[in-house]
């Protein structure tokens, strides 16, 4: 692409350019940032014009606007994004998905002769998420090979996709893993560890914007759902608006779970509230109503 040259004013991205930025972000994705986010937004952004080249911010915002064909953008979401992730984050969390939520959801299915089991990981990051809960359930389904089972694994951000795609971690990544779990699935690689391939072959990893209403409205059937310090980054009417979505895309009896800092009290009442050794979950009622979303 064609880059204006010149002196950078690094001075010039000030309060009204990371409003403009802002907005526009806002407008693509549904991610906010406020006004505190100011200095990390700035000097990430500053450093990458400087890579570009680029002149001046307005240089850079009138071909984010005008002339990028969405690589550029791509590009800036995957700067602006944090994605601090470990495996069996949150275990207490996971225990409760494992031995009370799990359970109940398979019972259920094997009941009615549905051996079909589907888990959305909705920004997954790097992947240690949706790896951890492939691990979960092979070791919680004693008959896994009788199911169908698939964990869909999203993010916005194209750079951590292919992370999660190679599978390989570092130290910190693998540090809270229970040592049974890490002997059975877990290769070393080059000072590095490696994910079993059976973990891998349960998930399967896309790209996608939680505001793309098409691709959001494609996923279907879905018995969980993990959506851990996501939401965080959405402004009211984007949370409610993607939680909605959600809601569709779950079956009757299905479970979401969030991160522990979050909650859906101010976004919806749709799905019943539950308490589990004093985690909080959310359950799509059996009779799926859709009145008070």
């Amino acid at each position: 692409m064609a880059i204006k040259k010149g002196a950078l004013n690094t001075q010039d991205f000030e309060v009204s350019q990371f409003v403009r930025l802002r907005d526009f972000i806002y407008m693509k994705t549904g991610i906010f940032f406020e006004e505190k986010k100011l200095y990390l937004v700035k000097k990430r952004v500053n450093e990458h014009m400087s890579l570009l080249e680029m002149a001046d911010f307005d240089t850079y915002y009138r071909f984010l606007k005008f002339r990028d064909d969405g690589t550029e953008f791509q590009r800036l979401i995957n700067l602006l994004t944090t994605n601090e992730t470990y495996f069996f984050r949150e275990f207490d969390q996971l225990a409760v998905f494992a031995e009370e939520c799990l359970y109940e959801v398979c019972a259920r299915k094997e009941e009615a002769g549905i051996k079909r089991l589907r888990i959305w990981s909705a920004g997954c990051s790097t992947g240690e998420e949706p790896y951890t809960l492939a691990i979960i359930l092979l070791e919680m389904i004693d008959d896994i090979d009788d199911w169908d089972v698939k964990i869909e694994a999203t993010d916005i951000d194209t750079k951590v996709l292919e992370r999660a795609r190679h599978g390989v971690y570092g130290k910190r990544s693998v540090r809270l893993v229970p040592e049974e779990y890490f002997q059975k699935y877990f290769k070393t690689v080059s000072g590095n560890y490696r994910i079993d391939d059976r973990v891998r072959s349960i998930v399967r990893f896309s790209h996608l914007n939680l505001m793309d209403e098409r691709k959001m409205r494609s996923i279907k059937g879905v018995d969980f759902i993990f959506c851990r310090n996501v939401l965080i980054y959405f402004d009211e009417r984007s949370r409610k608006e993607v939680v909605a979505r959600f809601y569709d895309a779950m079956n009757p009896g299905g479970y979401i779970f969030l991160g522990h800092s979050e909650s859906l009290s101010r976004i919806t009442t749709a799905f019943n509230v539950k308490k589990i050794n004093s985690f909080i979950v959310y359950q799509k009622p059996l009779t799926a109503e859709k009145s008070g979303r």
